[in-house]
């Protein structure tokens, strides 16, 4: 708000002082010309009406807002100058409270979110599509990508929750995180393979075979797990998506792990079979947020339909 002029030539001051609750009293006895007819309107004693735009023209730099006439008040030119300067902070007020109360009721506001690539297969689509279902007004985005990006993305603040896995390695320990599934892992055979009608397949049976790594440094991969317990697979191809996997695998190119989440959209002319526990450890799934940071109504909504779409996914959970 622009400073006051005072009626008595002097320059005044700022005002940062000024009570939202003053500027409520002042509008309502401009609006109706008493002092009585306000405290009435707002269930004041008349004297409080009195106190509360004294101390307004102290604050003002004892300029006098109101005449005080017979009949009522009328605004002084201190008062007309303070009106619409008045009523504008009021209505932004009401715009921030009505702000504030969409994203306490999660009716409104933004959220950003990310998951990795097999997240986005099935469990990412659920939660979006039941979370749109029950709360339309929020602007949700989604951005896809690595652990290691989505965490670098949440760092910058581009990010509101990230769906990430323990491929993320050490760095997840910087986060706060919220456990939604333990996932289990696959072998993709050819359909035609030796093993593709198995159950359950040790690792040690596939040591023959060419692989499919997602990464060329395989303990940053699926594979990274059984490496570091002294697996050496023999990496023929590195194709970072599981979509890419399953077609060098369909093509009799090698054989590829593929975890439980990307499952549900395996193609039809591949074999998955169950690995041993013992080989490729389940890995943990987590909803990430920034330590310390408190989690906004929206993102707390999500975590909760992020879960909800966990208990859909059957053998998803491991």
């Amino acid at each position: 708000m622009a400073p006051m002029p005072n009626p008595h030539g002097a320059s005044s001051s700022p005002l940062p002082e000024v009570s939202t609750s003053w500027l409520a009293v002042f509008l309502e006895v401009a609006r109706q010309g008493s002092f009585t007819a306000a405290a009435v309107s707002l269930g004041y004693t008349q004297s409080a009406i009195s106190r509360q735009i004294a101390a307004l023209e102290a604050e003002l730099g004892g300029a006098t807002l109101f005449d005080r006439l017979p009949r009522g008040v009328q605004l002084t030119e201190p008062g007309r100058v303070l009106l619409p300067h008045a009523e504008a902070l009021t209505e932004r007020l009401r715009g921030v409270r009505r702000e504030l109360d969409a994203l306490r009721e999660v009716s409104g506001g933004r959220l950003r979110v990310g998951a990795f690539p097999t997240a986005d297969a099935a469990l990412l689509p659920r939660a979006i599509a039941a979370f749109r279902a029950r709360y339309p007004g929020v602007e949700l985005t989604r951005e896809e990508g690595l652990t290691a990006g989505q965490l670098a993305r949440l760092d910058a603040g581009e990010l509101d929750l990230a769906v990430v896995s323990t491929t993320g390695g050490d760095a997840l320990a910087s986060y706060e995180l919220h456990h939604l599934l333990d996932e289990s892992m696959y072998v993709a055979l050819p359909a035609d393979h030796r093993l593709a009608g198995r159950r359950r397949v040790r690792l040690a049976e596939l040591a023959d075979e060419d692989w499919i790594s997602g990464s060329p440094r395989m303990e940053r991969s699926l594979l990274g797990p059984a490496v570091r317990d002294g697996f050496h697979p023999r990496v023929a191809h590195v194709a970072a998506e599981w979509i890419a996997k399953q077609g060098y695998v369909a093509a009799g190119l090698g054989v590829a792990l593929i975890p439980a989440l990307a499952a549900e959209s395996v193609r039809p002319d591949i074999a998955l079979v169950a690995v041993h526990e013992a080989d490729a450890p389940a890995r943990a799934v987590y909803a990430a947020t920034l330590r310390g940071r408190s989690l906004s109504p929206a993102a707390g909504a999500f975590l909760g339909a992020l879960r909800e779409a966990v208990g859909g996914l059957g053998g998803a959970s491991g």
